[in-house]
């Protein structure tokens, strides 16, 4: 649903909020009296491509830490017991037993039944939490496939939580390839479409290598986690500590990462050398300019080549309509004088211009002029 609804916010919030902002700049930077730019203007279109830019790239910011805050919302085992991720065996066990102390469920008897509904659930993500680290094939299935690993069934090894969750890779590639691929057919996508391809790839082979290598991702681990703990205050849960990102985590914010900077690249890329000149903002201006030229080219050789070819046809027709009459150059002659004094009569005099022409020149002759009479007084 939250796809759906950023997807929806691309949409239309980008036009939106770049003609808000423009009122908005025009009545902060322009004195009362002046005369605004009006739309339609070279000024305007230009003014409109700049704070859409900007817009997009602040919108752009937002939609990654949107996505950084709902992975440190949710939490992980880790954070919930308050241990690290390189958490051994026995400081597992010990932070579980002096939490089991404070949120026991016999310890919540003597408290109102809501408070005592959240402690036992507290409780058993605790245990459950627990459980799953103290098990090295469940921690490790756990840090590379999230949660979602206790709904696995017949999963018992590393192999088999490896090769579950590798099976879901598949699928999930296969279909946003044939939507990339629709989409593009459609015309959508047409800007960078190469380079979304590329990074499709560049996610897979990045999937495949966080959940079957033996540690961490390079990148988060040596990057991205240190750079975590210099933001204060960005953890979750009971104990408020920093939350460094687990592989799932990683491959989480990743794919979120990939589809919005692709959307928003994708609006970014075309205004950059948009055509502002003609009052509208024309994407790829030159070339577009160079491609309607060259189609119109085409349309009249094909008009051309029609013209041709009707021309070939009429006059073969006409040689099978004059067959019967070969040899005979009187009949020829005669035939072509009454062909000739039909087209005049009929096509000639007939059009509204001739005659219109005609008209105008008996109006200049002499009412009164005798016969013969040259010249109009």
């Amino acid at each position: 649903m939250s796809g759906f609804l950023s997807l929806l916010g691309w949409s239309f919030l980008p036009n939106l909020v770049t003609g808000w902002v423009q009122t908005i700049y025009y009545s902060i930077t322009i004195r009362a009296g002046d005369p605004k730019p009006r739309p339609g203007t070279p000024r305007f279109a230009e003014h409109h491509r700049r704070i859409r830019i900007l817009v997009v790239a602040a919108y752009l910011l937002y939609t990654i830490y949107e996505a950084h805050y709902d992975l440190q919302r949710g939490g992980s085992y880790y954070a919930d017991l308050g241990v690290p991720l390189n958490a051994s065996e026995r400081e597992i066990k010990s932070r579980f037993r002096r939490l089991a102390a404070l949120y026991h469920p016999d310890k919540a008897s003597t408290s109102s039944d809501a408070n005592a509904q959240d402690i036992n659930d507290y409780f058993v993500r605790l245990k459950l939490a627990s459980e799953t680290l103290l098990d090295p094939v469940k921690r490790f299935a756990y840090e590379r496939f999230g949660p979602e690993i206790h709904s696995w069934q017949r999963c018992s090894t590393i192999r088999d939580y490896v090769y579950r969750g590798a099976g879901l890779l598949v699928p999930y590639y296969g279909m946003a390839a044939a939507v990339m691929y629709g989409l593009g057919l459609l015309g959508y996508l047409d800007w960078g479409k190469y380079e979304r391809w590329m990074v499709m790839v560049i996610m897979f082979v990045f999937e495949v290598h966080t959940v079957m290598r033996p540690g961490h991702p390079v990148l988060f681990e040596k990057l991205v986690n240190p750079l975590l703990e210099l933001i204060p205050g960005n953890g979750a849960g009971q104990f408020q500590q920093t939350q460094h990102y687990l592989p799932f985590q990683a491959i989480a914010l990743a794919r979120k990462l990939s589809v919005t900077i692709a959307i928003g690249v994708s609006q970014i890329g075309p205004m950059l050398a948009a055509d502002t000149s003609s009052g509208q903002i024309v994407v790829g201006g030159a070339k577009k300019g160079g491609d309607e030229e060259k189609l119109v080219r085409e349309g009249l050789d094909r008009l051309e080549m029609t013209a041709r070819g009707l021309d070939a046809d009429t006059t073969r027709l006409l040689e099978v309509e004059m067959a019967p009459f070969a040899g005979d150059e009187e009949m020829l002659t005669s035939m072509k004088g009454k062909i000739k004094e039909w087209l005049v009569q009929n096509t000639i005099r007939a059009d509204p211009m001739v005659r219109d022409a005609l008209g105008r020149s008996l109006q200049k002759r002499r009412v009164d002029a005798p016969a013969g009479a040259k010249g109009t007084r």
